[in-house]
This record gives C-alpha cells, structure tokens and sequence, in this order.
C-alpha cells in the first residue's frame, strides 16, 4: 500500500484534533473528486511498519491532544488495501487505548465484502458512499455529497444484527 499525505495534527477530517491518513488508491472514479491524484496507487509514499509506528507515537504523544485517526484517500477499503490498513488499526486499537477511529470510503456498508466488513467492524466511524457532484454539499461537515452517510458502526451492526432472525 502506498499513501499520498499524513497530516499528524488535523482539524478538518472529522471532530477534535486528529492524525489524518490519505491512502492511495481507488477504482470509482468520482466525478468532481478533488483528490484524483490519490486514485492511483503506487502514487506516494510506501506504507511500512515505520509509519504505523510514526502514527502510534503521534497518536500518543502527551503534548498534543488527539482524539483519533481519520483515514481517507484513494479508498482505505479498497481490496489492495485492506492489509495494511487492518494492520494499521490493529496497532491504534492496541497500543492507543481511547482513541476513535474514522473512515471515509467510497463502497455502501451494505456491499461490502466479508473481508472489507471484518475491517470496519474495528472503526467507531465509516462515511460512506461514493462523491456524488450533483449531491454536492459543503454545508454538511463529514460528508463531500448527501449521498453520503455518517454510520456509527457498532450501533449500525446492532441494528442489523436485531434484523436478523
């Protein structure tokens, strides 16, 4: 996996101050999209244990306080991806107790792939839903488009869950 920028202090990509990582790569090719150098994705930077370390010490590091990492892109939940990123939330769960994990991917959390669901099944947020130019909305905080959705995770798998049987 590669990555196009890390911001380790951010106030933009979701509430309070966060650690925000542009991962690179992404097929769905959104009109409008304001980040399309990130849709390839050997473009930037290789992703290696280094930076999943950079990030943890971030994260963690009493002279700043951030309340969690935002991923975004390219698409973390791309099937390329997916490793990494998992291995990158892993780390964060483990080793940076309190700190909340946001996502923004351009796949519906209803068609996500069991491997894609194991993967947001460990965030606390996932925006999803592909940028949508004619749905465009700058009023609304997370989302780029209204199409867009802001789904608490646990409490969306809850809810589906009680839908079953």
């Amino acid at each position: 996996m590669h990555f196009s920028a890390y911001y380790p202090t951010d106030v933009v990509n979701g509430p309070g101050v966060r650690a925000t990582l542009f991962v690179s790569g992404c097929t769905h090719a959104c009109e409008g999209c304001y980040n399309r150098a990130t849709w390839g994705f050997r473009f930037g930077q290789l992703f290696d244990q280094a930076m999943i370390e950079r990030i943890v010490a971030d994260l963690n590091d009493p002279r700043v306080h951030r309340q969690g990492l935002s991923l975004s892109g390219g698409d973390p939940l791309h099937p390329k991806n997916l490793p990494r990123v998992d291995e990158l939330i892993d780390a964060v769960r483990q080793r940076c107790p309190g700190k909340d994990i946001w996502c923004w991917s351009g796949y519906r959390i209803e068609t996500l792939t069991s491997a894609q669901q194991q993967v947001v099944a460990k965030l606390d947020v996932l925006v999803d839903g592909r940028f949508e130019q004619s749905q465009r909305s700058p009023e609304l905080p997370w989302q780029g488009s209204a199409n867009q959705r802001v789904i608490y995770v646990s409490a969306w798998y809850a809810a589906a869950l009680e839908g079953v049987g």
